[in-house]
């Protein structure tokens, strides 16, 4: 299965984005087997630092790096699905600035919705960052009413247990892009929620 295949923008209706800088897996991925989802924030400038590119991809460099520092030796991207994780991002086009808008992660949400809804029986959601957090709610609120993680500082409520559906919600940190190499105390946040979500799923 490429999730690719099934989670699909058609219209493109976000402003704020760089609409050529699309991106959903397109990888054979066994969605049975996966067990976490991995979402980060959207795709790089450049797709050959996507996760699943070529070569030596910043956005997958960053996160071997992140589950070394878990403790998880980890080499190659098909080491990391064959742990059970899957990753993604929330926004599926590239930024074209720093932030990004409320609507533009609401209408990619959409999309979002559709591709977590490919995989059965995943155990942990790992929200990577703000958006990731952003994009989630939506989600939530759209099919429960209610948002799985409440408002308020990452570090403040990390500690925290939250459910979605049965299943364990981890707001974390990026993992992607230059700042995760320079924010330590958030890298050490980023390795303990790995360790646990690892721990969870029993690997």
């Amino acid at each position: 299965m490429k999730p690719a295949e099934y989670a699909e923008c058609k219209y493109f209706p976000c402003s704020d984005i760089n609409k050529s800088g699309y991106l959903v897996p397109a990888v054979e991925i066994d969605s049975e087997k996966v067990k976490v989802v991995m979402i980060s924030e959207a795709p790089p400038e450049n797709p050959h630092d996507y996760f699943y590119a070529h070569g030596d991809p910043f956005f997958l460099k960053t996160t071997m790096q992140a589950f070394n520092d878990a403790g998880v030796p980890i080499s190659s991207i098909q080491e990391i699905l064959d742990l059970g994780f899957y990753l993604t991002t929330a926004v599926k086009c590239a930024k074209t600035q720093y932030g990004i808008s409320a609507q533009t992660i609401k209408n990619c949400s959409m999309l979002l919705e559709k591709e977590l809804s490919l995989f059965p029986n995943v155990e942990v959601y790992m929200l990577m960052g703000d958006v990731a957090i952003k994009a989630f709610n939506y989600i939530s609120k759209r099919q429960s009413g209610k948002n799985t993680i409440p408002a308020g500082s990452t570090y403040k409520i990390r500690k925290e247990r939250f459910f979605y559906n049965g299943k364990w919600v981890f707001p974390s940190y990026v993992q992607t892009g230059q700042n995760y190499l320079i924010e330590k105390s958030k890298r050490m946040m980023i390795a303990e929620d790995l360790a646990e979500a690892v721990r969870i799923i029993g690997k």
